[in-house]
């Protein structure tokens, strides 16, 4: 494996070499990089990663391996994995196989052997940018591609649920939006009792409204959520039901109730970032994956108040409706991969259907 040469092609004519493991074919996407030095097998299979390529930062990558219980989603859509090192002899007892393995089962290619700290100092500065993983060793007419090429805007409708289930529970009734979600977020929400539906992103408010549920959960999800304007619509016409929002969801939520969202430089990806609570002042961990951000500047007039800040760079990271019973974060409360100092809003949420308990829109 470390004999032969692939390479890693920025559109701004950067060029890595390293070493290819997982699938073997080039692969273009958006070229971000995650902080997490656990739960990488919950990074690439969260759908949120669809057509980006992560770049690790911590630097051993794969030695616990990976198994059959910690994915978020049955196929992976992440694009590629970079790594500085890929572990070719895991050591664990939940392990079924090597990150190599793994990758090539569900199609990815990776490339080890990278200075993940120059990628990483190179997107913090310049932004997010398109790359390619090849083997090839001409990279004029790649470099050239990735600058003409443009970012497909479809990632909701590829990768969300194409027809209703249930995962069901003796509590509330919650219907759950996928606009592709984390499986955690439905094992959290049986794990509080709920009785989970999940319906395709682009169900209709009066199919919803039919199921008559207690509370509404709109999940996370890939790319720019400006690319689902109808969606949007559909939760303006949901504000009265109870109402989470998690990641995609916050920002759906935001953009129903008049903010707007902005695309960030470099983003939050990982599972470390300290979150303030306005509410109480205390200080929460939380694992990210976002890539836009709801414009502070833009809440006059939407009946929003913010709740929770990001404390590196204090965007919105939580929003609460001051007239309907409907609140929303941009971190990941189901806590995969990551800490579980925000899981209280499942909480929350629960409470807040109990208070419209008999009350189905």
């Amino acid at each position: 494996m470390l004999k032969e040469k692939r390479y890693l092609v920025l559109e701004d004519g950067t060029v890595y070499e390293g070493y290819p493991f997982g699938a073997n074919k080039p692969s273009e996407g958006e070229l971000v990089f995650n902080t997490t030095m656990t739960g990488a097998q919950e990074v690439i299979t969260d759908l949120s990663y669809t057509d980006q390529i992560i770049t690790f930062t911590y630097p051993l990558i794969g030695n616990t391996g990976m198994n059959t219980e910690d994915n978020e989603s049955l196929i992976a859509q992440a694009r590629g994995v970079v790594v500085r090192e890929a572990s070719t002899g895991p050591s664990n007892f939940r392990t079924s196989e090597t990150l190599d393995e793994f990758l090539k089962r569900h199609d990815i290619p990776g490339i080890s052997g990278i200075d993940t700290r120059s990628i990483t100092r190179k997107l913090r500065s310049g932004g997010v940018m398109k790359a390619i993983i090849t083997d090839e060793t001409y990279h004029e007419d790649l470099i050239e591609l990735l600058q003409n090429s443009e970012f497909r805007t479809d990632q909701v409708k590829r990768v969300a649920t194409k027809t209703p289930y249930i995962s069901t529970g003796p509590g509330p009734r919650v219907v759950l939006i996928d606009y592709g979600k984390k499986e955690n977020i439905v094992r959290h929400l049986n794990g509080f009792g709920c009785d989970v539906t999940v319906v395709p992103y682009d169900t209709t408010a009066e199919q919803i409204r039919q199921m008559r549920p207690d509370g509404v959960m709109l999940s996370n999800g890939p790319g720019d959520p400006a690319n689902i304007p109808d969606q949007i619509q559909t939760v303006k016409e949901l504000l009265g039901i109870p109402l989470f929002g998690i990641c995609m969801g916050h920002q759906v939520f935001g953009m129903a109730c008049g903010a707007k969202t902005f695309k960030m430089k470099f983003g939050h990806r990982g599972s470390n970032h300290p979150v303030k609570n306005l509410a109480t002042g205390k200080i929460e961990i939380s694992s990210q994956n976002h890539g836009y951000s709801i414009d502070p500047d833009s809440l006059e007039g939407t009946g929003l108040e913010v709740t929770h800040i990001a404390l590196n760079d204090n965007t919105v990271e939580g929003l609460r409706h001051t007239e309907y019973p409907a609140f929303s974060v941009q971190y990941h409360p189901e806590a995969s991969s990551g800490p579980h100092d925000p899981e209280y809003l499942f909480k929350e949420f629960i409470d807040l259907m109990k208070q419209k308990e008999g009350n189905h829109a």
